[in-house]
């Protein structure tokens, strides 16, 4: 599936107007300010009901606007099966929500008939330098991707999570504390599970990941693990660390040990890029591992994600521009924004954007 169509209304500076896009690579350019990371996070919203750029949905309705809302369509790539999709999402000032799949309420299982998507904003630095969290939930949402029976492995371990917290937190209160042995079972057997999947998903990313580092400029040997908090146990060894903790966790009122403690280390020359990476050694490691989860859906024989690419030339130089191009240019749908068109090398399809507005350019 690829996005063919955006049409916003009072999102943002963009004018209320269709964007359309075509396949493979399309280049939005033009001067800073004029919109280009506008349209980026439209898709975005459109496809997900969020935004890729802040938590508060309701900072991109336009001025004197009360309500905001993108239409996306999206239509299967030629010799595909499938049938066209229309996705819908809404934000009002009140932060009222909603999204709509072909006219209907959305429901959990939309999102797995539209492409993953791969971001890469500046914003977006957190998921390199910032805490394990986001970490962990980008590599959930790759499991899902890889292995769509698997996408409700975090969800079921979360519940269970909750429920223990919950008891926890009872229990300090003086509640029945008895019912926690159950509950230790119920987390370490949704543990287990997860923390496989998991780890799956990090080795089918390793050494695509150490290739488009090393293609993309960051030098030293760069790499990627998983860290899991559990070790090797399995769930029966859960279940018995979790009792054996039980004490702390009911001084702390929450659980302190199990996947939700996971780490997910990216380093370059045996060093965290977290702890020791310049910005622009950062931002290189996020853009590797886009193109590295890029590979690992390929290689499952998956749908390749949408990229959603945004300022990635600025600090490339040409060699490696042309490298990035490559990288894009074999499959998959790309939305990459420049301040000129020249700035992606052989990129055919262009939108000239100015003031909000849209407009088709080809390469002169």
């Amino acid at each position: 599936m690829r996005v063919v169509r955006v049409a916003p209304r009072s999102f943002r500076n963009l004018a209320d107007e269709p964007i359309g896009f075509g396949p493979g690579l399309t280049v939005l350019h033009g001067p800073n300010g004029a919109g280009k990371t506008n349209v980026l996070e439209a898709v975005f919203f459109a496809l997900t009901g969020r935004s890729c750029r802040t938590r508060r949905e309701r900072e991109a309705i336009a001025f004197g606007s009360s309500l905001a809302r993108v239409e996306a369509r999206l239509e299967p790539d030629p010799g595909d099966d499938g049938e066209p999709l229309t996705m819908m999402a809404s934000i009002s000032g009140s932060e009222a929500r909603r999204r709509l799949v072909d006219g209907a309420p959305a429901e959990p299982g939309d999102d797995l008939r539209r492409p993953a998507i791969s971001v890469f904003m500046p914003d977006r630095l957190a998921l390199v330098k910032g805490a394990p969290a986001p970490r962990r939930a980008h590599l959930d949402r790759l499991v899902a991707a890889l292995h769509p029976a698997r996408a409700g492995l975090a969800r079921e371990y979360g519940r269970a999570l909750a429920q223990r917290n919950g008891l926890l937190a009872r229990a300090r209160r003086g509640a029945e504390a008895a019912a926690l042995s159950a509950w230790d079972r119920a987390l370490a057997e949704r543990a287990e599970p997860l923390v496989a999947a998991r780890a799956a998903a990090a080795a089918a990313l390793a050494a695509p990941f150490a290739r488009a580092a090393s293609e993309l400029g960051l030098d030293g040997s760069a790499a990627l693990a998983y860290r899991p908090r559990t070790g090797e146990l399995d769930a029966g060894g859960i279940a018995a660390e979790l009792a054996a903790r039980r004490e702390s966790d009911l001084a702390r009122g929450f659980t302190g040990f199990g996947p939700h403690r996971d780490e997910v280390e990216v380093s370059v020359g045996g060093r965290s890029l977290r702890r020791y990476g310049s910005q622009g050694q950062q931002r290189l490691g996020l853009l590797a591992l886009l193109f590295a989860e890029r590979e690992a859906l390929r290689a499952a024989r998956r749908r390749l994600p949408l990229l959603l690419l945004d300022d990635v030339m600025s600090e490339l130089d040409p060699e490696r521009r042309a490298r990035l191009v490559a990288m894009v240019d074999d499959g998959g749908q790309t939305l990459i924004t420049a301040t000129e068109l020249d700035h992606v090398p052989a990129a055919a399809a262009g939108l000239a954007i100015a003031d909000g507005v849209a407009t088709a350019e080809e390469r002169r």
